[in-house]
């Protein structure tokens, strides 16, 4: 029998839609897309990019908590940018959370417009 069980923290931003923080299922967690809002205030952070990245690792890595998990368990992400001009900042936080030898697969888009106008949204999938 296919079960699914949802993963919600209070440590990152609650849903704005009909979907879940994350869901774990088939021994692997699907982590929805995280865009930089304050979990505590419910505001986007400063419009940088290097604020609006690291805000939306925080709450990446606050549902990878909640589900027991961590980066380590990160096998694949998916990066959305509005601009690629800014992809050096980004990844250079990003490799902050990837110090491991084996690093996750990735996909970096650039977004003609993500919610809320952010400058950056990540999702991720991780094995449990």
């Amino acid at each position: 029998m296919f079960c699914m069980k949802k993963i919600q923290t209070e440590h990152a931003p609650a849903a704005i839609g009909p979907y879940s923080q994350a869901v774990e299922a088939a021994g692997l967690l699907f982590v929805s897309g995280q865009i930089p809002l304050d979990p505590k205030t419910g505001k986007l952070v400063e419009a940088t990019i290097e604020a609006q990245t690291r805000q939306v690792l925080a709450n990446i890595e606050a549902v990878l908590h909640a589900a027991g998990l961590s980066w380590k368990n990160v096998v694949k992400t998916e990066v959305f940018m509005k601009d690629l001009q800014q992809f050096k900042e980004m990844n250079a936080l990003y490799a902050e959370k990837f110090p491991h030898e084996i690093k996750p697969a990735r996909q970096t888009i650039q977004a003609a417009r993500l919610p809320m106008d952010v400058l950056i949204e990540i999702s991720c999938i991780a094995k449990t």
